[in-house]
This record gives C-alpha cells, structure tokens and sequence, in this order.
C-alpha cells in the first residue's frame, strides 16, 4: 500500500505527461450546460455526500442548476442514525449558504444493505412524485467509498468495504437505471473510481470474491487489497453498462468512469494518524494532494461532458481522460463480474420479498 499506490498515481500522471509531449488527435472533452427541456431542473443524486469529495461535488452541482439529492452512508462505527443525519443537515446547511439558488433532497441511505438501497429508491420515487417533478432523474454519481481497516460484515454476511465501495453501487444502479432511461433528456451515470485499481494484476471474479469472503480467510484484513479490487470492480462494471447499454438503439444513458487522484478526505480515518499524516506531507510535496474542492474536476468533467460521451476514463481534471489498466478492459472478467453481480441482486430482491412477507 506505501509503495504500490503512489507509483499506480504516477503511472496516470505519466499518461497525462506523455499526452502533453506527443498529443493525440481527441481534443480533451469540454463542459456542457445541463439540459433542462422538458424538466423543472436536472436531478442528480449524489452518494457520499456528507463529506470530501461528495459534499463538494453536490456545491459544485447546485451551482450548476441541478436539483442535487444528497446520500450518505454509514459511519465506520455502523451508525447511521442520529450522527450521519446531523452530517446531512450540516452540509445541506453550508451549501445553501454559499449558494442561495441551490435545491437540495437529502435521503440516508446505507449502502452496504440492499434493503436500505431499496427503500432510498422507492422514496426518491415517492419524492419526484410528491414534488410534481418528471419521474426521471439526469445524473447518478455513485462516490461512496470506505476504507476500512478491520473485518465487518453486512447483515447479509458480505464483506462492508466490498458492499460499499462496489455492490451498493451496482445495486443502487441497477434500482434507478429506468428512471435515468426515462428522462427526456440524455442522462449520465458517474462511477469514481481509483487509481488504485492499477495495483490489481490478476483477479479472480465470482461469489465469494463479489461478496468479500474470500479476502476474509486471510489472517489479517487486507484492507489495500480490498480497496483496490472494489475499485477495479466499479471500473469493469462501468465498461460494461457502457456496453449493454449501447446495445440498445434508443438508450440516452452514458457510462463515466472518474478518478480524481489523491485528495485529502477523511476517508483514511481508520489509518494509524501517523501513517496517513506521512503520507499526506509526501504527496503534497511531490504536488499530487488535492483539496476535494479541487479533486472534484474529474468528477465534474465527467458529469458536465457531452451527452455522446461514454466508456471513459477521466482523470487529472480539464477533461482529460487515460487509459485504465489493461485488466480493466478484460472482456472474460467483464462478463462474469455482470453475471455474478446480476445474480447477487436477484438473491438479494428475493430475500427483501421473503422478509416482507
């Protein structure tokens, strides 16, 4: 982890160099204002919005006319009541004084639980309904991430760092794509992932890797490598509903990939102070830390791009994109990292039915 993830950021950064000494014929892709015919305002839903990367993207997307749904997820102590609603009420607050025009819905919503990811859709649904808005929504920016440095379980016996960092993902996706489908203007899905997703050279894909088992067998929890397989996976997933999508003629929805590099967020709170205190003044040194407000441009570079934009990889801000690992585009890992996935979220939709029942 101390040496692995700086030299996966300066492979990017060395792309980046080398698109500056020797351009190709793409031009960096450039900005465009949201639509707004046929809708009141845009709605983007933004998970992990009570802080770092989340928070400032929901700013930067009010100020952009989005009608900005705001999702938190759970604190690493597995509250999710009482502190992570203060957090919500905190940010939307801090918004709305920098930004007198914004319109903000704030939902908590955990994302390791499928029937949490469930019960947020049907009452986003009931929301746009409520509300007299189009049942629809223009942009989905699935940005929440833990790293966790010890071995939790979700109620359904999943690993919680895999649950929220990739199959909450897929699943909060998968639950709001016909509403994405059903705007009037094109809509767009924008999964951050990380560079850290270099450092995964051989992997396996199936239920129990999906699910986070069987990095549990391990004597010590290998956090990093976790990590890094979640961010591999939200980045094979991107590639993929950028294909299937495709497939369909009349689809509007695009598939974005975001990496906004190193920024110093609070998500390595777990890491001994120490250890991240170290490794923040390194990067910063080297010039690579960013504040969220400015480790947000590749994330608004890939929300803001041209609706025709799909099947990218932005990084380094100015929409600028480089080429993900080669494991990244493995069509064999694709396909079933699809099929499994698929299967979990049948599983899991059959379980909320038998308990409801």
């Amino acid at each position: 982890m101390a040496l692995l993830w700086p030299v996966s950021l300066l492979t990017s950064h060395f792309q980046l160099l080398f698109q500056n000494l020797f351009p190709r014929k793409s031009n960096p892709y450039k900005r465009c204002v949201p639509p707004i015919t046929g809708i009141k305002r845009p709605v983007c839903i933004v998970t992990g919005a009570t802080s770092g990367l989340g928070a400032a993207a929901a700013y930067a997307l009010s100020r952009e006319g989005f009608h900005v749904v705001l999702g938190t997820i759970p604190l690493m102590n597995g509250l999710i009541v009482g502190r992570s609603s203060h957090l919500l009420s905190e940010t939307m607050a801090d918004i709305t004084s920098r930004n007198k025009d914004a319109r903000l819905e704030a939902f908590q919503v955990d994302l390791s639980s499928f029937q949490s990811v469930l019960k947020f859709k049907d009452s986003l649904q009931q929301w746009l309904l409520d509300s007299d808005m189009h049942s629809s929504i223009q942009l989905l920016i699935n940005n929440a991430g833990i790293l966790a440095t010890s071995s939790r379980l979700t109620p359904e016996g999943y690993d919680q760092m895999m649950s929220t960092n990739y199959i909450g993902a897929f699943f909060l996706t998968k639950l709001l794509l016909p509403l994405l489908k059903n705007s009037p203007v094109p809509s767009r899905i924008v999964n951050v992932t990380s560079f850290t997703h270099r450092n995964v050279f051989n992997a396996q894909v199936n239920n129990e890797t999906i699910t986070g088992k069987f990095f549990l067998r391990s004597k010590c929890y290998p956090c990093a490598r976790i990590y890094e397989y979640s961010k591999l996976c939200l980045l094979i997933f991107s590639y993929e509903l950028h294909r299937n999508l495709g497939l369909d003629k009349s689809r509007h929805v695009s598939v974005i990939a975001a990496d906004p590099g190193v920024v110093k967020t609070n998500i390595m709170r777990e890491v001994p102070s120490f250890l991240s205190l170290m490794a923040f003044t390194v990067l910063k040194l080297l010039g690579l830390l960013q504040s969220p407000e400015k480790g947000i441009n590749s994330v608004l570079d890939a929300a803001l791009a041209p609706p025709e934009t799909s099947g990218v990889y932005f990084f380094g801000g100015k929409g600028r994109t480089v080429n993900s690992s080669a494991l990244s585009f493995n069509s064999k890992l694709a396909g079933e990292l699809w099929t499994t996935s698929c299967n979990l979220f049948i599983n899991s939709q059959l379980a909320c039915r038998d308990l409801s029942n």
